[in-house]
């Protein structure tokens, strides 16, 4: 292997894994050491690296050619694509030790994990050979001193730990897409997933529990108190919202509601009015919407928003005053091609195309997902009976609702193929 003899594992969190081809076939998501029944630091075995679908395998270090920060390179043969699941004696390094309660000894220092070090023997061996503590100290205004100690000086490593903090695996994790933080969240013991949920930020933690199963949703929500509950509700798309407020008994709904500002929980109060399974229970009540007057050039800028999801930029929507839903009378809309097509200059009324039948309030999902697959829409308008815009089915409004509802749930995620191939070696 063609590697530094001493790798500290936080730093390939996150690390692009390649084939012999230098073909990307996922990323390192933490790392498996096998735990000793004597005193002697646990033996390194592999890395477990996150695949397309979300799902982790498992990465004998006795194939793996080269590993550093910037890269791990894999050597040739086949891999095992069966999901990795963790053996009783083994221990996931980041997951389990960052943020750990210890001390150093032998003055019995206290301080918390910040890294973990394997180092390779003479003889070929991995193992978890150093430590960095950072000390704890009472003092606000500043960090304790970090000190990278040998494994046999930390007491507190093996058992279960105590109430930790959530800074050091926060910092591994905080580059992940919310569907891959989601992801590894799902990996925690349950108390650990609350305590590191609870330290996101509202706006963070809204995008991760809009990709999260309904179970564990409603579990993060619970473990939060209702006012912190009501702020990241009002953080989520009302679609979500309302899609997550609707897993709740009706006299929580109430109270997280009330605890809402009045224009975050109006919109969400109106999707649970509709009947699942219909445009108006997965509709979206916030796309893009522009008045007829309106330039080209405001409409393209308004679609470069960062906060707007692809689908939701794909198109603006046309309509009278108010522009907010339910909007004045519904004119039609504007695909962003078209946009790029137009001088800056032009109104969109002049531009707007309205020969695709808006969908109902009522419309069933089947009709939805035949309409949209037969005009290669990635999102359709949804009027009421007065021609009022009151929102738009996207295509993932769509993919979500008609995939199985535990689609996002680890546990029952897909299988791969029963031929899959296997890797000589340790397996996960």
């Amino acid at each position: 292997m063609s590697t530094p003899t001493r790798v500290y594992l936080a730093r390939l969190a996150g690390v692009a894994v390649f084939d012999p081809n230098g073909d990307q076939v996922g990323r390192v998501r933490d790392a498996v050491a096998r735990l000793r029944p004597t005193q002697r630091p646990p033996e390194v075995v592999g890395l477990v690296a996150e695949m397309p679908m979300r799902r982790r395998i498992f990465l004998s270090l006795n194939r793996i050619t080269s590993i550093d920060s910037d890269a791990v390179v894999l050597g040739s043969g086949t891999l095992n694509l069966r999901r990795f699941e963790k053996r009783p004696n083994e221990l996931l390094v980041l997951q389990e030790l960052l943020d750990r309660r210890v001390q150093v000894e032998p003055v019995g220092q206290p301080g918390s994990v910040v890294d973990v070090a394997m180092e390779c023997s003479r003889g070929g061996e991995w193992s978890l050979a150093r430590v960095a503590v950072r000390e704890q100290t009472g003092r606000l205004t500043r960090r304790g001193h970090l000190h990278q100690v040998e494994w046999e000086r930390v007491r507190g490593l093996s058992g279960i730990a105590d109430s930790r903090g959530t800074a050091n695996l926060l910092a591994v994790l905080e580059d992940m897409r919310p569907a891959d933080l989601a992801n590894a969240l799902q990996d925690l013991p349950d108390a650990r997933r609350n305590e590191v949920a609870a330290a996101l930020d509202d706006e963070r933690l809204a995008d991760v529990l809009s990709e999260l199963p309904e179970r564990d949703q409603v579990e993060i929500l619970a473990a939060l108190d209702r006012q912190r509950a009501a702020e990241v509700l009002e953080e989520m798309d009302p679609d979500d919202a309302a899609d997550l407020l609707s897993e709740l008994p009706p006299p929580e709904q109430d109270v997280l509601l009330d605890l809402m500002q009045p224009d975050e929980a109006d919109p969400v109060r109106q999707l649970l009015k509709y009947t699942p399974g219909t445009a108006g229970s997965v509709m979206t009540s916030e796309p893009v919407i522009l008045p007829p007057d309106a330039t080209v050039a405001e409409a393209l800028a308004r679609i470069r928003e960062p906060q707007l999801s692809p689908a939701i930029a794909a198109q603006v929507f046309v309509s009278r005053a108010p522009m907010t839903t339910p909007t004045g009378r519904y004119l039609g809309m504007v695909h962003f091609q078209r946009l790029l097509r137009e001088p800056p200059a032009d109104l969109l009324g002049g531009v707007v195309v309205n020969d695709i039948d808006p969908l109902r309030p009522t419309t069933p999902l089947p009709e939805i997902t035949r309409r949209m697959a037969t005009y290669d829409l990635v999102s359709m308008p949804v009027i009421d009976r007065n021609n009022r815009l009151v929102g738009a089915v996207t295509v993932d409004d769509v993919l979500d609702h008609l995939l199985p509802r535990d689609w996002r749930d680890r546990d029952a995620a897909a299988r791969p193929p029963t031929a899959a191939p296997t890797l000589d070696g340790a397996d996960g």
